[in-house]
């Protein structure tokens, strides 16, 4: 099935959208039709959120606007159309992806949220069984090496994001998934009263776990 709705990048935190180009091109009209209907009822459309928009370079050296549009302007234009059989089932089809990119959103950010508690409680450990500070970066290594295959810096590399950025804001749900499982083993371990060097070696002998290469899903080893 052909994409219709999109995310500005893999942060669970951005915006969902379709452009005026997917529009015009499932709904059997001309581009120029569709991004006519966006000038013209603007003001319509702005009341739903900003009117995103990017500027694309063309093969003639020109440039474009790809309009950016959210669900909600989205689907007001798309009255705007006539009720053709084309039409019809594009409004189905992206009310429905619309709707599938929104709970796969929604999915994310809870076990994100789950993550902010467990990482709390591995902050947690580490304090109060005396760690000094910098041990805090270690375990977190340690964790993202074991689940993932990749420490926290790498993922960003990975990732293409910023070196300040989350990087549990850029993984899948499997992959935050497999981060808390491990996190959870880390911290009991901590409370237990193990070092560093004694938690290594127990994660990396004999612990199921997952891990990924970035490109594929996560699977079980």
């Amino acid at each position: 099935m052909q994409k219709l709705v999109f995310t500005g990048s893999n942060d669970l935190n951005s915006s969902l959208f379709t452009t005026d180009e997917i529009i015009a091109e499932f709904s059997g009209n001309s581009r120029d039709s569709v991004t006519k209907l966006i000038r013209t009822y603007k003001s319509d459309l702005k009341e739903f959120g900003k009117l995103g928009f990017q500027i694309r370079p063309m093969p003639s050296g020109q440039k474009a606007k790809v309009f950016h549009l959210n669900q909600q302007q989205a689907t007001l234009l798309i009255t705007y159309l006539d009720n053709t059989e084309p039409v019809r089932w594009f409004k189905k089809e992206l009310v429905r992806q619309f709707y599938e990119m929104q709970a796969e959103l929604t999915a994310r950010r809870l076990e994100r949220s789950k993550s902010k508690q467990i990482r709390l409680s591995m902050t947690d450990a580490i304090r109060q069984m005396g760690f000094s500070p910098h041990f805090y970066k270690h375990f977190t290594d340690l964790v993202y090496k074991k689940a993932l295959g990749f420490n926290a810096k790498q993922l960003r590399e990975a990732r293409n994001v910023e070196p300040t950025a989350t990087p549990l804001d850029f993984l899948s749900i499997e992959e935050q998934a497999a981060i808390n499982q491990i996190e959870i083993l880390t911290t009991g371990l901590i409370t237990l009263g193990r070092s560093y060097d004694e938690i290594k070696l127990i994660l990396n002998t004999g612990v199921v776990f997952y891990r990924t290469n970035l490109n594929t899903p996560i699977a079980v080893h």
